[in-house]
């Protein structure tokens, strides 16, 4: 008897994956110590209070997430997704504008940011779609009715306007073509044009080396001459067009593009934010200046640094080795999703947990990139960490749906 209870213990121990769930811990208790520190100079603590309601909701939400039957998200995806889509279209009649975003639903002290439901309502529809016995993605029709699921939330999105957000889907979207077995050379291509065009804004020779780079690159996939020659001529044309549609945009946009180019342009204005963070980042050395002893932090010099800025918290507060230990985290968490998402033989819930991959990986890149001037400023925040209580509650729905995943995986395999 008592072996048994053991050995019960024991498949308890394997039915719970630590390697993930100790990580976001870890990352969404760091988040809460940060914001107080960007925080506390301005005497605000509402902040804090916030973000760790937010963080107790989240681990509720996402225990209950874990222990839900196992094919409760497949059986019910298209509920989620319709729901998601009416949240977003309820946004722009009934929304508040904040930050020049009407992205908010708002009741009382209370408010719910659809977008970020919206990611895990587009995530369960493409998977709940494609999984289903007859669809091939290989299918133009099947293609078109995937790219439908994408379009509708996609759009409402833009119409916020929340391109940032919006860009997420449309990342989210390619990796699960290419997680499905998708042509990867197509997918190569769209990916590598957003990036051409980039570089082609940070000025000529930036644009030549990667028009280069990623020439040689499509060398690799062994096209056809004509389909390599096709490419490679749009990549060329890329150099000429841009310049064009840069004369067409708005001053605001041109001006978003300029302080990316070079923040120094307008130091007080559009490129204030950047200039500072990265003057954070550098300012903290190899070990930091201490935690809430942050010149730049403490004093406020970058504007809602608890949310999108985050990450130069970290970086001056505990240096360049507290920034490589919180990448070296998110780094951890993102290879033991991948591990559950190769490891299940569900179709359905490998490409769930691939899609959040794919949105934790994009927002990671992006928002440390534009911390550092990498990267545009586009308003992504930093999974687990940027204040909002919205995102930290759904990534951590999403992190137990991971959790599920894999407990289901094991209980299967004992059976």
């Amino acid at each position: 008897m008592k072996r048994i209870e053991i050995s019960l213990e024991q498949n308890k121990m394997r039915e719970f994956n630590w390697g993930i769930f100790i990580p976001a811990l870890i990352l969404s208790i760091l988040g809460i110590l940060f914001i107080y520190s960007a925080s506390k100079g301005a005497g605000n603590t509402a902040f804090l209070l916030r973000q760790s309601i937010a963080f107790g909701i989240g681990l509720f939400m996402m225990i209950i997430t874990i222990y839900l039957p196992k094919r409760f998200f497949e059986t019910y995806w298209f509920i989620f997704y319709i729901f998601s889509i009416i949240l977003l279209a309820a946004v722009l009649v009934f929304g508040q504008v904040v930050y020049g975003t009407k992205g908010w639903l708002k009741y009382g002290s209370l408010s719910f940011q659809p977008a970020e439901f919206a990611k895990f309502g587009l995530i369960l529809a493409l998977a709940g779609f494609i999984s289903r016995k007859g669809i091939s993605i290989s299918n133009i029709r099947d293609l078109f009715y995937s790219a439908i699921l994408v379009i509708v939330p996609f759009v409402l999105i833009w119409m916020q306007p929340d391109h940032g957000t919006a860009s997420v889907l449309l990342v989210l979207y390619l990796g699960f073509l290419f997680w499905v077995g998708f042509n990867s050379f197509f997918i190569y291509v769209i990916l590598s044009i957003p990036l051409l065009v980039l570089f082609s804004f940070k000025g000529f020779w930036f644009y030549i080396i990667a028009l280069v780079i990623f020439s040689l690159l499509t060398l690799f996939f062994r096209k056809k001459l004509i389909f390599t020659l096709i490419v490679i001529g749009l990549y060329i044309s890329i150099g000429f067009i841009t310049p064009l549609i840069y004369n067409q945009l708005q001053s605001h946009q041109k001006s978003r593009i300029d302080s990316f180019v070079n923040p120094t342009l307008d130091p007080l204005g559009t490129g204030y934010n950047v200039l500072q963070s990265t003057m954070a980042v550098g300012s903290g050395g190899l070990f930091g200046k201490g935690l809430f002893q942050g010149s730049q932090t403490q004093l406020r010099y970058i504007p809602m640094q608890w949310t999108d800025f985050i990450f130069s918290v970290p970086t001056e507060e505990w240096g360049f080795l507290g920034g490589v230990g919180v990448i070296l985290i998110y780094m951890f968490l993102i290879l033991k999703i991948i591990e559950v998402a190769n490891l299940t033989d569900n179709k359905f819930n490998s490409i769930v947990c691939f899609g959040i991959t794919i949105i934790f990986i994009y927002h990671i890149s992006i928002n440390i990139g534009m911390v550092i001037g990498l990267t545009p400023v586009m308003g992504l925040p930093l999974p687990f960490m940027s204040y909002g209580g919205t995102a930290l509650i759904i990534n951590l729905i999403f992190i137990g749906f991971v959790l599920h995943t894999h407990r289901t995986y094991v209980l299967k395999h004992n059976e």
